[in-house]
């Protein structure tokens, strides 16, 4: 038998993925139930088939134009006016996320977050050999406030991940939250820099779905350079399948992304679907309207049942709380209906579906209960 060197740090890991179950009804990976709409299938189809008379050719690996459309799509979705040298982007959030570790952590250095939150970021840290930190949220899921600023001068991290809304809670921060992590954050980077400011690193992959008047950590970027946002195109644009995700941040930060990407990281067919799908902004947003109230009609009707559901700005709930949630997820799975046993014990959590999938998913829910 031939011995290879494995990395002792993977052992024992499993690769990450939630179920792919070939069900009904799919409710567990947070997707945009709708497919893109005609219009905007012909043109990614059109712009695709334009950018493959040039495949033998490399791909603009700065992909300016669009950073171009991207700062224009954060303008009007935030309203926050950014240049495309402090917008980046990479095959999904994911990506940009093993990019700011790359870039950022690494060796002798720490990364921290507050559970529960989405269990890949443990794994960017692993990924990067970095130290992971993960500290407890309060019961209701929010931030420990009080407690933050000794932590990170405890820990002296160089990035902090926060999402928001948090998966799976469905919590968003406040503006005061995020001005007191951003405030703690400051000279308390990693000990072999001493001086600098930790990176706070806010993932709004469902950051359309927010609710009125809850803001965008895009509003705070000219108020701190140690401050990056991080989006998707998965979610609102019901683009899950084109893996494109971004990043809004100052340009020194953009700056050491550049090095750590691998080369031609984009292809011409990722950049030209992406620019085109951005050409429907207006339409998709004017979906994720409708799921919003969708959301919100859920949350009523599983608080009717007598179960508690976190407050959510996002496109799914957390709901429970339940003696054993296994076998309310085993009894919707044999009903055909796949949703996520993730989060705290007792919790389980539900995409926002079309209203006969969420009809469905009540139906079996109820069913269960009994």
């Amino acid at each position: 038998m031939v011995s290879i060197p494995f990395r002792p740090a993977l052992a024992g890991f499993e690769p990450y993925g939630a179920p792919q179950l070939d069900v009904p009804v799919t409710l567990n990976v947070n997707e945009n139930p709708y497919p893109p709409s005609p219009a905007m299938i012909a043109d990614i189809a059109e712009a695709v088939a334009e950018a493959a008379t040039n495949l033998n050719r490399y791909p603009d690996r700065d992909f300016l134009a669009l950073r171009e459309d991207l700062a224009r799509y954060v303008a009007g979705e935030a309203g926050v006016a950014l240049r495309p040298e402090q917008i980046w982007a990479a095959n999904g959030s994911n990506e940009v996320m093993l990019h700011l570790l790359l870039a950022f952590a690494g060796p002798g250095r720490s990364v921290m977050s507050f559970a529960p939150t989405y269990s890949m970021y443990s794994e960017y840290a692993r990924d990067t050999n970095s130290t992971w930190h993960e500290l407890p949220r309060r019961a209701d899921f929010s931030l420990d406030l009080d407690a933050i600023p000794a932590d990170i001068a405890k820990i002296r991290p160089a990035v902090i991940l926060l999402a928001s809304p948090n998966n799976p809670t469905g919590t968003a921060l406040r503006e005061a939250e995020l001005r007191t992590v951003l405030e703690a954050a400051r000279g308390q980077g990693p000990e072999d820099a001493p001086g600098t400011d930790a990176l706070v690193v806010v993932d709004e992959a469902y950051g359309e779905f927010r609710r009125e008047g809850v803001p965008s950590a895009f509003e705070l970027l000219s108020d701190y350079d140690n401050l990056a946002v991080s989006r998707t195109m998965s979610k609102a644009f019901g683009a899950a399948g084109l893996r494109l995700g971004y990043l809004g941040a100052a340009r020194d930060v953009i700056d050491q992304l550049r090095i750590v990407r691998l080369p031609y990281h984009l292809s011409a067919i990722t950049q030209a679907a992406a620019r085109a799908a951005l050409r429907h902004a207006d339409s998709q947003l004017s979906q994720v309207a409708g799921l919003r109230r969708s959301r919100d009609s859920m949350v009523e009707r599983l608080n009717s049942l007598g179960l508690a559901t976190a407050p959510t700005d996002a496109n799914f709930v957390m709901f429970g709380t339940f003696p054993d949630r296994h076998a309310i997820f085993a009894h919707l799975l044999r009903r055909g209906i796949l949703i996520r046993e993730v989060g705290p014990e007792g919790w389980l959590r539900v995409s926002v579906g079309t209203p006969e999938e969420n009809d469905a998913f009540f139906s079996a829910l109820e069913e269960a209960m009994e």
